[in-house]
Formats: C-alpha cells, sequence, structure tokens
C-alpha cells in the first residue's frame, strides 16, 4: 500500500472541496465614529440620570475625548505651555467635558467637528495667554507686540464682513454643494469662520490639517470647495459691500 502523498482534503455535504477560510479585510473602526455622536446625545438627553451619564462618558466618550485631545495637540503643535503633555491633554479633555451639554445635534454640525474646535479654541486661548506671560517676563520689546498687533485695525470692518459670510453660506451651503463630502467640508469651513478670534493666527497650511481631521477627506477636495468659497466671497462683496477694495481682503485662505 503507497503512502498518500498529499493532505486529505475536506468535503462539504455535497462531496466538493471545501474552499480555505481567507482572511476578511479588518475594518478600522474610527476613534470618533457615529457611536460616539450618539452616546454624547443620549448623555445630554438624560440630564438627571447621573449614573447613566457616568457610565456613558466612562464607556464611550471618554476614550474618544482622550484621543481627539492628543491629536489636536500633536496636529498644531503649541509651544508656549510649559508643562507635560499628560497635563495638557487632561485640561483639554477636561474643558470639552464642561462644554458637553452645548452640542445641539439638530444643528447640523457633526460632534466631532464640534469638539475639534472646542479642544482648539482652549489650547489657543492658554498658549496665547503663556505667550503674553513669557513677553511680560522676558521683556520683550512692546515695539514688537505693536508690530504683531496691527491686523487688529481693521477689526470692526472684517467682522462685519465675516459674519456676512457666515450668514450666506449658512443660508447656500446645500444649494451650492451637491454632494454630501463637499457640504461636510464646506460646514467645516464654517466652523472655522465662527470661531475665528481664536484661529486668526494660523496659517493656510495649519487649517488644512484642521479641516482634514474634521472631514477625513483629502487636500485636494478641500482646495475645490475653497475655490468655490472664493467665486461666492466675490459675489457677497458685490452684493454687500459694492466691491469695495477691503473686501478683497482674504479671511484665512
Amino acid at each position: 500500500m503507497s503512502k498518500a502523498t498529499s493532505k486529505e482534503v475536506k468535503l462539504t455535504k455535497a462531496g466538493k472541496p471545501r474552499k480555505k477560510p481567507g482572511r476578511k479585510p479588518s475594518k478600522k473602526k474610527l476613534y470618533f465614529g457615529p457611536e460616539v455622536q450618539d452616546a454624547i446625545v443620549k448623555y445630554n438627553t438624560n440630564p438627571d440620570n447621573y449614573p447613566l451619564r457616568n457610565k456613558i462618558y466612562q464607556q464611550e466618550i471618554h476614550k474618544a475625548f482622550d484621543k481627539l485631545a492628543e491629536n489636536i495637540i500633536n496636529t498644531f503643535k503649541f509651544t508656549y505651555f510649559d508643562y507635560p503633555f499628560k497635563d495638557i491633554k487632561n485640561e483639554v479633555v477636561a474643558f470639552m467635558v464642561i462644554n458637553l451639554h452645548k452640542y445641539d445635534h439638530t444643528k447640523g454640525s457633526k460632534a466631532f467637528s464640534y469638539f475639534s474646535i472646542v479642544a482648539k479654541n482652549y489650547l489657543i486661548l492658554h498658549n496665547n495667554a503663556n505667550y503674553k506671560k513669557l513677553k511680560l517676563t522676558h521683556d520683550i520689546s512692546v515695539l514688537d507686540y505693536e508690530k504683531n498687533s496691527h491686523h487688529n485695525t481693521d477689526d470692526n470692518y472684517m467682522n462685519e464682513l465675516t459674519e456676512e459670510v457666515i450668514k450666506y453660506f449658512d443660508d447656500n451651503i446645500p444649494t451650492i454643494f451637491k454632494k454630501k463630502r463637499d457640504i461636510d467640508i464646506a460646514y467645516s469651513i464654517i466652523e472655522i469662520l465662527k470661531k475665528r478670534e481664536e484661529i486668526e493666527n494660523f496659517n493656510k497650511k495649519a487649517i488644512y490639517i484642521l479641516i482634514r481631521e474634521m472631514t477625513n477627506v483629502n487636500t485636494s477636495k478641500i482646495t475645490s470647495v475653497v475655490n468655490t468659497f472664493k467665486k461666492h466671497y466675490s459675489i457677497i462683496l458685490n452684493n454687500f459691500y459694492g466691491g469695495d477694495p477691503k473686501g478683497s481682503k482674504k479671511l484665512f485662505f
């Protein structure tokens, strides 16, 4: 009797060779996905049920907040904090928790976008405050401060114009853009404009990074939406300001 030269092939009930199970493609779970947004909504709709709120936060929200704070700090490289990274991150998470009740899902913004702005605003305000302390401590010239503050001379005009831009796009984004991806990008830009006082010192590259973080799309898609914004920005200038040369000043891009 000859020895078998191959492994025994397992058959199905129908007598056909069984297929070897293939490796299923892994689906990477978003750290701040729809389930986290649902948890935040559930948290806010149970204001008096403290045991439930604590359970929801610990099991479904805290990990996402912790990761979001870490990513925002690492992305924008805030340089004027003189205490450990872990302490800064904990402060940001605590600030997001304090502002949990302010998130209103009925207004259309995603929880991820909303709390990205909340975290970043906290870091900007405290980074700037620490910078001012550093200037005082090191006796940095007042002239240097004035040089970096000259952009405030026409703040009133730019604030008025920016409010018009926000109102225009809030009313028209669903009409201007048809793809959900573009609509999400557009609303992310509007969120940034609404927080303009805190982010005015950021450069174009940093803003693009934030939008990518908020929408998970590549730069070319963002640029396409930004170019559409620029076209409509010209329309706003003509409609509301008669093409005033002042209005040609860039808002952010």
